[in-house]
């Protein structure tokens, strides 16, 4: 699993850069830039939950393999010489319709095969070796957008079928767990992947604090050629600037989850995760006083290593409050959120930087982000409150599943301390 990741995120990523510079080539627009890097994000909106709900009813590899050699045959036609930038953003569109399915199936195999604290630790190689694939497709990408994009394309789709046949002969064919076979309307048991993470104090301050961090982490490098264009005298030097700016957040989640992971125990972990989410966006601020290239990077690289303190911990804390039924279906909700947010984060500050210097746009973007994290994490769970849900998780993934039955419409520790946080 890991080492298929690793060759779909290096090809992704490698055309994600290119296909943002060759539209700020084309139309002189940081805005529609900005539109094509968050256009991966806009399937999750569209259709994340009800495709992430599909994948829990096939067995995972199959759902994974499906999805790579759909993406490897969408990403090859556009590759095909001649084609419009608009049939490009379509197939684009269509590629990252796949997406949704097979982060599903992967989120929900994975507890699986690594369990307890061997999760988190898992999660986090998993985090740092996706970053390390990100900072090699944002180089490549950035390097070859100067020579051909669509080779980019290409290479694009030879890792989505290298990836592909990774899974296909190593990954056994497992299935859902915690639930019967007889299946609800797909709208419905959609439904319930929202229903059960609101009814969760747990689950839904995760949730929140999540989508509050990303929305304002993502901003460097979905900005990273229109905040190079402003910084570079000519296009050879705006290139090696926009590496710099894609891949400093890449390297500071690698070192932080490394760190974070040697340096803090479980529970250290656990209790610093609404401290990592307020510093991710306060290392962002200073851009308000337009800093050189290095010290973007500098920032950049602070964000990401703040945002690895805590994601790793966050994904294993709402894995172990997650009854094992609704695991896809969960993470399809969380994955839509996180989508959704880095999308529109990236487009309205593309936006925002069409009429304002961009410096100033991310240094107040950012100061938003400060003040909200900060009210979200004043309303994070007691230890008590998420050591309750733990227990209660733990006694219902081991009973025999029965007849799937819809979520709980009060949370199982809101009718007791929890009432009094609201």
């Amino acid at each position: 699993m890991l080492s298929a990741n690793v060759f779909s995120w290096i090809g992704d990523y490698l055309a994600r850069a290119a296909v943002t510079v060759l539209v700020l080539h084309h139309s002189g627009s940081v805005a529609l830039s900005a539109a094509s890097f968050a256009l991966s994000y806009l399937p999750w909106l569209v259709g994340g939950p009800v495709l992430a709900a599909i994948a829990e009813r096939m067995p995972f590899r199959s759902t994974m393999v499906a999805c790579d050699l759909i993406r490897m045959l969408l990403i090859g036609l556009i590759a095909l010489p001649g084609m419009p930038i608009w049939g490009m953003f379509a197939l684009l569109f269509g590629t990252a319709m796949a997406n949704p399915p097979f982060q599903a199936a992967r989120s929900a195999l994975l507890p699986q095969v690594l369990v307890g604290d061997r999760l988190v630790i898992g999660l986090a190689l998993q985090q740092s070796t996706g970053q390390a694939a990100q900072i090699v497709g944002f180089a490549a990408g950035s390097t070859l957008a100067g020579i051909d994009p669509r080779t980019a394309l290409m290479v694009n789709s030879v890792t989505f079928g290298i990836s592909a046949l990774l899974i296909r002969l190593g990954v056994h064919d497992r299935r859902p767990v915690g639930i019967s076979q007889t299946r609800r309307p797909l709208l419905r048991e959609t439904g319930d992947g929202f229903r059960i993470i609101w009814h969760s104090r747990v689950m839904r301050g995760i949730a929140v604090l999540v989508f509050a961090t990303m929305f304002f982490g993502v901003v460097p490098e979905g900005l990273a050629a229109g905040w190079a264009q402003t910084l570079a005298d000519d296009r050879a030097e705006a290139g090696w600037m926009q590496a710099m700016i894609m891949i400093a957040s890449p390297v500071g989640i690698i070192l932080g989850g490394l760190v974070v992971g040697r340096l803090l125990s479980a529970e250290q972990r656990r209790r610093s995760i609404p401290v990592f989410a307020v510093l991710t966006p306060l290392a962002l601020v200073p851009a308000i006083f337009a800093p050189p290239v290095y010290l973007v990077s500098l920032m950049a690289f602070a964000c990401g290593f703040m945002g690895a303190g805590m994601f790793p911990a966050a994904n294993g804390l709402f894995v172990e409050v997650l009854p094992a039924g609704y695991r896809a279906r969960a993470f399809g909700v969380m994955q839509t959120g996180v989508q959704v947010s880095q999308g529109a984060a990236v487009l309205a500050t593309g936006v925002m930087a069409e009429r304002f210097s961009l410096p100033v746009v991310v240094g107040a973007w950012s100061i938003g982000g400060v003040l909200l994290t900060l009210a979200v994490a004043f309303r994070w769970p007691s230890n008590t409150e998420i050591s309750q849900e733990i227990e209660e998780n733990r006694r219902a993934n081991a009973s025999p599943p029965g007849p799937e039955a819809p979520p709980p419409q009060t949370s199982r520790v809101e009718s007791t301390k929890g009432a009094e946080h609201g």
